[in-house]
């Protein structure tokens, strides 16, 4: 006997995998804007293509067309403000944290920065797909990266890599 479909058990177990948390950066009327977005992964090398996942009732979707540029912030652990700002949480009087690049917004001081032409919008239930050729990217210092998991926000702890090795038989 088949059950019907659950979406907040397909949310929780969705939940479980664990995510960077990005900030999607455009132009809307010759302003700066960002949305929250952990739906975002790579696709190609050659060409190098990336893309995100964005509910339909979303402002980026009424405003990013294809060929429209978009940017996209990879979130330091020290911005989860940031990540709450632009997730429908704002926060007053917060300072602009926009820096232009080929006239495309990004975040000052993100882990990573891509900046992507959108080269094609698909269909996805109650989301838009959108594909993305990168056009730009930069790679800040390491540090610690802002990563979501079972609805909550986690550290990850980084460390340098621990090399071992011997010759001696009885280790």
């Amino acid at each position: 006997m088949q059950t019907a479909f659950d979406p907040r058990l397909f949310r929780d177990i969705m939940g479980h995998f664990a995510t960077g948390v990005t900030v999607v950066t455009y132009q809307c009327d010759g302003e700066a804007r960002g949305m929250t977005a952990n739906a975002f992964m790579s696709v190609s090398l050659d060409p190098p293509l990336a893309t995100i996942s964005v509910r339909r009732a979303a402002r980026f979707a009424a405003v990013v067309r294809e060929g429209d540029r978009f940017g996209v912030n990879f979130l330091l652990e020290s911005q989860q403000s940031l990540s709450l700002h632009f997730g429908g949480k704002p926060i007053a009087d917060l300072p602009s944290p926009f820096a232009a690049q080929v006239a495309t917004p990004l975040l000052r001081e993100s882990l990573a920065q891509l900046v992507l032409r959108t080269v094609a919008v698909h269909e996805a239930g109650d989301h838009l797909l959108y594909l993305g050729q990168v056009e730009q990217m930069a790679l800040g210092e390491e540090r610690q990266p802002l990563v979501f998991y079972g609805g909550a926000y986690k550290q990850v702890n980084l460390h340098a890599p621990r090399l071992f090795w011997s010759d001696n038989d009885g280790w």
